[in-house]
């Protein structure tokens, strides 16, 4: 997930200091289509290229479209209709949209737009109330394997990659996928009162959307599922002898039937775009990991991803 190429760029002072020389302008104009509400983490993604593209000159302005629903998969089908051969588009999307598009059978998917990159990635965080008497990772997955049903473990829509954090943890302990008590959430604010509210026995979402509890004392993190550590405090998975590394990707994506040159200019403004000062200092200050990768090995990604995320929903029973 650390992969990346760098194209070399003009150099950009650090948000909210003075500005240095404008780069090229490579777009007069982006449309930028979210598949999802406004302030949700595809619209994040969105909004700071939008800042950072047009901080540094790389593009004249920028024209949102939010579309929420269903993973993604209301308004997948938009974009592409309206979309189509716009050389000029985006959309936001990610791992989300994957376990949506399989678990709602729709018709239209990541396979009817164009990929260009993927931006950034986020693990999750396995947490419990600050109260509980499971005390570490090896408690909970003790708790996991001897009676999966009796643990109720909240996090986002059924399907997503909370849920298939679980089914992945279930199947490394020897369990099966199905045999999981999940409570899903439409957001992250249900998903944290139940837990705080003991009203479920753990959580999981993505780090930065329990950081805050976590700093306050009011949740225990047990484990991230990241290759390696993203708190120098909290224990991965792997380490902790559970062979599962998950994170909630997001990238962007072009228009269907977009050409070559079109695909390779978009391609080159998102490659241009992760190579710079700002857009590092904005990672760090939204705790995303640096995920960029671009052309044939993210279509490849993709592949891979979809048909690792289809066994595991097969497994929980959303998929057949």
């Amino acid at each position: 997930m650390r992969r990346r190429t760098l194209l070399a760029g003009a150099a950009l002072a650090p948000v909210g200091l003075a500005l240095p020389a404008l780069a090229q302008q490579r777009f007069a104009s982006l449309s930028m289509f979210i598949p999802a509400g406004p302030g949700g983490g595809w619209d994040g993604l969105g909004r700071a290229i939008e800042q950072v593209a047009r901080q540094a000159g790389l593009v004249g302005s920028f024209a949102f479209e939010n579309v929420g629903g269903a993973g993604g998969t209301v308004g997948l089908p938009r974009f592409v209709a309206q979309r189509r051969g716009r050389g000029d588009a985006l959309m936001v999307a990610g791992s989300v949209m994957v376990g949506a598009v399989l678990t709602n059978r729709t018709p239209v998917g990541l396979k009817d737009v164009t990929p260009i990159a993927r931006m950034t990635a986020e693990v999750g965080v396995i947490v419990v109330p600050a109260q509980s008497d499971i005390r570490d990772i090896q408690g909970l997955l003790a708790a996991l394997r001897e009676a999966p049903g009796r643990v109720s473990v909240a996090g986002g829509s059924a399907g997503g990659t909370d849920h298939i954090i679980l089914g992945q943890m279930l199947r490394a302990l020897g369990r099966q996928a199905r045999e999981g008590s999940y409570v899903a959430f439409a957001g992250g604010g249900p998903a944290q009162a139940a837990i705080l509210g003991a009203q479920v026995r753990a959580g999981i979402s993505g780090f930065s959307e329990f950081a805050e509890q976590i700093r306050a004392g009011r949740m225990r993190a047990l484990a991230t599922t990241g290759e390696t550590r993203s708190d120098p405090n909290i224990p991965t998975l792997k380490e902790s002898g559970v062979d599962v590394v998950a994170s909630n990707w997001r990238g962007v994506f072009g228009a269907p039937g977009i050409n070559a040159s079109q695909r390779a200019a978009l391609t080159a403004l998102m490659t241009e775009i992760a190579g710079l000062p700002a857009w590092r200092e904005l990672l760090a200050t939204r705790g995303w990991e640096d995920a960029f990768l671009a052309g044939p090995a993210f279509e490849q990604f993709i592949q891979a991803d979809t048909a690792a995320t289809e066994a595991v929903l097969r497994d929980l029973g959303l998929v057949t």
